[in-house]
């Protein structure tokens, strides 16, 4: 049988590989140039053109060439979050991802996550994305007061945002949470409940917001007049295992506290079930406030305090921290602090 009716009409190349301009050219009728300009938002484009171009695009699941977006712009179109494994178990990275993605939706950005252990060396991934040109902008946490990635990133005059704050004299973007703030509010709720010994579930001592919270909660103790118990030999980066230990040694004591202030709902867990099996109740021995990323804690233990930090907010105010970086904004400009809710 001859070949000629057998063989069938090859699709055009746009429509055999990935989406490409020529694919949606291919699909509307329009030159490639049309399109290219319609997807930027060209001024000289009409409206309706452009919402046919964006419709079709998002039919055929187009997404730019990063490398060619690179080589012609000198620009990846990649946003940096770099996560440690441990915010993964406090229950932190979803919800600043979220936040993170809501605000890249509506721009050429793609968000990449870099992970990496506290127990390696921190600097290593920020170093990586600056010497490879990896991405546009760089979004960091656990910030230290005087943090070595965030001296690099100055040095190099490259964007970033940092979730939390630093103590260096250095005026940078950051979103961060008033852990002073939490943490005087806790000790005003507990010493309102009667409670007269409070113990502090508090973050690593090399990271900022350790300064933050411990001092909110000294200065709660002192000005409401009652106890602080000392607890050294676990935080918020010790196992959830730790933490139940140390707590249940703790309430059996005889000078156990009768209020606990909490840096983490993961830790909460933890605490609850340490204090349950020194066969002590909540809301009987013991009152608890917890810093929480959500409701879900409360759900379970009702009789729990809790006071909200919003993650899928911080993750918003960053994205939009880092992108104005990018486009040239001041820092000061870039520089917010939320609430407990």
């Amino acid at each position: 049988m001859d070949d000629k009716t057998t063989r069938r009409p090859a699709l055009p190349p746009s429509l055999q590989d990935r989406p490409t301009l020529k694919t949606i050219a291919f699909m509307t009728g329009l030159g490639i140039t049309t399109v290219s300009r319609a997807l930027k938002d060209a001024s000289d484009i009409g409206a309706e053109t452009k919402q046919r171009v964006r419709l079709v695009a998002q039919q055929v699941g187009y997404q730019p060439n990063r490398a060619g977006v690179r080589l012609r712009t000198g620009k990846t179109n990649v946003i940096s979050l770099v996560l440690s494994l441990e915010e993964e178990v406090m229950g932190l990275t979803s919800p600043i991802v979220v936040g993170i993605s809501e605000i890249l939706a509506s721009t050429p950005y793609h968000l990449v996550i870099t992970p990496y252990r506290t127990s390696k060396d921190a600097l290593q991934p920020v170093r990586y994305v600056l010497d490879t040109s990896a991405a546009d902008g760089v979004i960091i946490s656990r910030t230290e007061p005087k943090d070595p990635r965030v001296a690099l990133m100055m040095e190099r005059n490259f964007p970033f945002a940092t979730h939390g704050r630093t103590d260096m004299g250095l005026v940078h973007p950051y979103h961060d949470f008033d852990n002073e703030g939490f943490a005087y509010e806790s000790v005003r709720r507990l010493a309102a409940l009667g409670r007269r010994k409070l113990v502090l579930l508090q973050p690593p001592p090399h990271l900022t917001f350790h300064r933050h919270m411990r001092s909110g909660f000294d200065r709660g103790i002192r000005d409401f007049g009652l106890e602080s118990v000392a607890l050294d030999i676990v935080d918020l980066d010790s196992s959830l295992l730790e933490i139940r230990a140390a707590f249940e040694t703790l309430m059996r004591a005889e000078d156990a506290p009768d209020g606990i202030v909490s840096g983490s709902g993961a830790g909460s867990i933890a605490v609850v079930a340490g204090l349950e099996s020194a066969g002590k109740k909540l809301k009987r021995d013991v009152d608890m406030v917890s810093k929480v990323p959500s409701d879900f804690l409360s759900w379970l233990r009702p009789e729990l305090i809790t006071m909200n930090e919003d993650i899928r907010h911080a993750g918003r105010e960053l994205a939009k921290a880092v992108i104005g970086r990018i486009a040239g904004l001041p820092a000061v400009e870039l520089q917010s602090l939320s609430k407990a809710l």
